[in-house]
């Protein structure tokens, strides 16, 4: 059974305004702060991992989680470090990851993405009502690094992989990565092929991580706890061997409804969670192995 937070989350990725209007649901929720290093930590509470920067110049934040917790994020910060939050960079658009933009930027902070995360969360406010400051303003393409608290914070966008506007935040003197929701530990991933995600995109950007990154790089991801590359090696072989099996099965001409009642993804059953089941996750190869809707 989900808990309720989790029913907030999924109601976020639905429709943005939703999460607020359930912030009821997040009343026991809070915020735990786990350090990394003497300048970087991990808050988990509900909605995606944020990654912080604290030190002298101040606060950076990788996401924000979900607006009703503003306030109980903003209370653990200044448990680390009472100074300003001056940036917020996102991983991607969805609102469990961007709904407190609006709570930092009124606040003062420059909220940074990709421009592709502007675009969707400008598409989407307009239906949902939100506050114009979940807008980021400061946008990049391919990369963009922040100089903060003494190491070079580098943003790049990994294209086509959990949405079309991802990116990894490296904190290069740490040797610290922020997957956001690249990286579902142990599980079947949610890739978000709507938005312009993919499978063979989350794949691409997986091998990237493992090529560019040191081998001692600690790992943040979204949803997951503090890990390692190792984390990044196994979530990799997941895609690769479950896409490889149902790209065989369509290349014999197998449909959907034939591959579920074989179950040929029995072998990682292991992997099914109460968002995407096995049967979810199949869709989702089959689609990816389908290529582009016409």
């Amino acid at each position: 059974m989900r808990s309720s937070w989790w029913a907030v989350v999924v109601a976020a990725l639905a429709a943005p305004g939703a999460a607020s209007a359930q912030g009821d649901d997040l009343a026991g929720v809070e915020i735990k702060v786990i350090p990394v290093s003497k300048t970087l930590f991990l808050l988990e509470g509900a909605g995606g991992n944020i990654g912080v920067s604290a030190g002298e110049d101040g606060i950076l934040i990788v996401d924000d989680q979900l607006a009703p917790l503003a306030p109980r994020i903003k209370a653990a910060l200044k448990g680390i470090v009472d100074r300003p939050v001056r940036f917020v960079l996102n991983t991607h658009f969805h609102h469990d990851h961007t709904g407190g933009n609006p709570a930092f930027a009124e606040g003062g902070a420059e909220v940074i993405a990709h421009h592709n995360v502007r675009q969707r969360l400008a598409a989407a406010r307009k239906e949902a009502g939100t506050p114009v400051s979940i807008l980021p303003v400061l946008t990049f393409g391919d990369s963009l690094s922040v100089h903060f608290n003494g190491e070079e914070i580098r943003a790049l966008h990994t294209p086509r992989g959990h949405t079309d506007g991802d990116a990894i935040i490296y904190f290069v003197g740490s040797r610290v990565v922020h997957l956001g929701d690249q990286l579902f530990s142990g599980r079947f991933p949610y890739i978000d092929q709507d938005s312009g995600g993919s499978v063979s995109g989350s794949i691409a950007n997986l091998e990237r991580v493992l090529r560019e990154l040191p081998a001692d790089t600690r790992v943040m991801s979204g949803h997951s706890p503090l890990g390692t590359l190792d984390q990044v090696r196994e979530a990799l072989k997941l895609l690769k061997e479950t896409r490889a099996v149902v790209a065989a099965a369509v290349k014999k001409g197998r449909t959907l409804e034939q591959l579920k009642s074989a179950k040929v993804l029995a072998r990682w059953d292991r992997y099914a969670w109460d968002f995407v089941s096995a049967d979810a996750w199949l869709e989702t190869l089959y689609r990816d192995v389908q290529g582009p809707r016409r």
